[in-house]
């Protein structure tokens, strides 16, 4: 009975972790992307006609840009912090189970600058699309 209830929560560790990578994938994938169509946009607004119109879908691009790049990077801070935790208590379970000597801990490490990168290349971006339409209309 023993065995069959740490197998499965083994499988439930192992499932949120997969859930995990799937969450972060899809705040990478869709802030980034937010900031290359965004920064596209609002170049195109900013290269346009002068006058409140321009201004304000500016200035509501740049709303959104910030808003998603902070939940993105909110979403990333504490996926690495889940991770960690589901990592860790793997790593109990196999100490346990014997089995530790297959894991190699410093993988804690490379998640952690993994998830660092990724939050430097979602930040830069969005920088870089707040930036360049008002370089643009300042031109």
């Amino acid at each position: 009975m023993e065995i069959n209830m740490i197998e499965r929560v083994h499988e439930h560790l192992l499932g949120e972790l997969s859930t995990n990578t799937r969450t972060d994938t899809i705040f990478i994938i869709t802030a980034i992307l937010l900031n290359l169509v965004t920064l596209g946009v609002n170049s195109g607004v900013a290269s346009g006609d002068s006058g409140a119109v321009r201004t304000i879908v500016l200035f509501t691009f740049a709303a959104l840009i910030v808003i998603i790049n902070l939940v993105s990077v909110i979403g990333l801070v504490r996926g690495r912090q889940s991770r960690s935790k589901i990592i860790t208590g793997l790593m109990k379970m196999y100490k346990d189970q014997g089995v530790d000597g297959y894991y190699d801990p410093s993988l804690l490490n490379d998640y952690g600058t993994r998830y660092n990168l990724f939050i430097v290349a979602v930040l830069f971006t969005g920088i870089v699309a707040l930036i360049i339409p008002f370089i643009l209309v300042a031109l």
